[in-house]
């Protein structure tokens, strides 16, 4: 009977209108450039926040072909993996959502990983302006040793250079060196009996 409800499955397409075909593709090309704010605000506040135990072996230098911080990439899968194996094919809306997710994921790997930095041996140079502005922006968020005082969190938009150097010069914490120990504070005097 196609009024009753069917218990035997719940299914995505149950609950989400079927989505015409083409715009499936700008779904994807929309959550694929959000992902961006998603990855700055995961970036600036996890991993330089609470989740630094496992990011600062990313600003260390690597002792071989992984890091803990590799575990982070295997977190971000699980949600596009999800919404793939509940995704009740290419007219659902969520099987685009996950190709986003995916999308930005494989992106941020090529650009992160390969081109920044070169976990795969290649001899590719960038050239256009924007991959050199990627490449500088992530380099000098790297200039700071420490979870604190970085700048540039996000990776597929970088600010210009030379306002992050601005941002390097105007902070506490200076470029390539660990932080400073905080200066215990003075004793003031007793005075005088």
């Amino acid at each position: 009977m196609p009024d009753q409800v069917r218990h035997d499955a719940l299914w995505a397409s149950d609950y989400i209108a079927a989505m015409p075909l083409p715009l499936g593709p700008l779904l994807a090309l929309a959550i694929l450039l959000a992902m961006e704010g998603v990855a700055y605000a995961v970036h600036r506040w996890i991993m330089h926040g609470p989740g630094w135990a496992l990011h600062k072996s990313h600003h260390a230098p690597r002792s071989g072909p992984f890091e803990a911080n590799d575990w982070y990439a295997v977190v971000f899968a699980a949600p596009s993996l999800a919404l793939f194996l509940i995704a009740d094919g290419l007219a659902d809306p969520l099987w685009w959502v996950a190709l986003g997710i995916a999308g930005y994921g494989l992106v941020y790997a090529l650009f992160h990983d390969v081109l920044v930095h070169r976990r795969l041996p290649h001899r590719l140079v960038p050239r256009s302006t924007y991959l050199k502005r990627l490449v500088q922006a992530h380099r000098l968020h790297h200039a700071v040793h420490g979870r604190d005082g970085a700048v540039s969190f996000g990776f597929l938009w970088a600010p210009r250079p030379e306002a992050l150097k601005r941002q390097l010069r105007a902070s506490t914490i200076r470029p390539g060196r660990p932080p400073a120990p905080a200066a215990a504070p003075r004793a003031t005097p007793a005075p005088p009996a």
